[in-house]
């Protein structure tokens, strides 16, 4: 099985780069995010490979870190989901963000993906949130924070300030990170107003 490649860029397609090593030139697929930041035709780059093998074809799948890799594997768990949808997903939110997302449960963050409805997106959130702080460095406190959120288990103030801001169009993620920095620096018995107010310069910045 191939788990990396190193050679120089040949050219691109629409989903795919062709990565020469060493006069063999392997085609790679790989989100748009990952085709954007790898390097010009003649160029040397790197890429992580997940390798999958049918029995109609074998198919190179490339990523710009193991981490990025990792969750490509991670969310194919999830009924629905298939080396397509994942690499939709990778293409619309990096890493970091993708985590975030699903340790906050953003399901419209992940519904902007290519071929992910409303359905598909709640099912990845529930299925892989509880595994999104130890893949990708979320604050424990604000998956805690947000788990509260969906089961309506927040002071009153905390979560109307949560519903302010994503009513002004900050996605979830961002308006619970931002509340519950408000909430520490307001302490406890804050008001909504407060916390709003709080959030938005936490926004701001």
């Amino acid at each position: 099985m191939i788990g990396k490649l190193k050679g120089i860029v040949d050219s691109y397609g629409e989903d795919h780069v062709i990565l020469d090593v060493q006069g063999v030139g392997y085609v790679v697929q790989c989100s748009s995010r990952t085709l954007q930041r790898l390097a010009k035709p003649g160029e040397a780059a790197v890429l992580s490979i997940e390798t999958h093998v049918r029995e109609d074809a074998i198919r190179l799948y490339g990523f710009m870190s193991d981490n990025e890799r990792d969750w490509f594997r991670l969310m194919q768990n999830v009924q629905g989901v298939g080396s397509k949808v994942a690499l939709a997903i990778l293409s619309t939110l990096e890493p970091g963000a993708l985590a975030t997302a699903l340790a906050t449960n953003d399901k419209a963050a992940v519904a902007r993906a290519p071929g992910v409805g409303p359905k598909l997106a709640q099912r990845i959130c529930a299925e892989l949130k509880d595994k999104a702080p130890a893949f990708g460095h979320v604050d424990p406190a604000l998956a805690t924070l947000a788990g509260a959120l969906e089961d309506k288990k927040l002071p009153q103030p905390v979560a109307d300030a949560v519903s302010a801001l994503a009513n002004l169009g900050y996605p979830q993620a961002q308006a619970v990170a931002a509340v519950a920095a408000a909430a520490r620096a307001a302490g406890e018995g804050a008001g909504t107003a407060q916390l709003i107010k709080l959030g938005l310069k936490e926004l701001a910045k």
